[in-house]
């Protein structure tokens, strides 16, 4: 599994230069080398489209109360990778990603990298794992 850090800087939240492209690429080789069955494109898409739609309702304002009604459902994201992999649809190190990268979201900008990087890993995904 990948050690996966958002920022290079954490009171600056200054994001490593090297996030959406080499990290992103080595977690893409990583969960692409899994067993075929497993960490299916399609599965994955689901994940990545639940995340890109709570970055949108948390962009959409400037809410505190509306970021406090998000922040549970993007945490609910970790109870459905364990639920996935307890079917056999994606690995442990995917719930690991999902755990630890949901883990370093406090506020909206957080939340904006963590799917710039989904964004970026389906990218070399794609690459990496072409045929499901």
């Amino acid at each position: 599994m990948v050690d996966i850090t958002f920022y290079k800087n954490e009171q600056t939240r200054a994001i490593r230069p090297e996030l959406f492209s080499t990290t992103a690429e080595e977690l893409a080789k990583a969960f692409s080398s899994e067993n075929a069955r497993i960490n299916k494109r399609t599965q994955i898409r689901k994940f990545y489209d639940e995340v890109v739609r709570l970055n949108s309702l948390a962009k959409q304002t400037k809410d505190e109360a509306v970021w406090e009604d998000i922040l549970p459902y993007l945490n609910m994201l970790i109870a459905k990778a364990s639920y996935a992999q307890g079917r056999g649809l994606v690995t442990e190190d995917f719930v690991k990603f999902i755990r630890n990268s949901i883990a370093q979201i406090t506020i909206p900008k957080d939340l904006d990298v963590f799917t710039s990087l989904f964004e970026a890993f389906m990218a070399f995904y794609r690459k990496y794992r072409p045929s499901n």
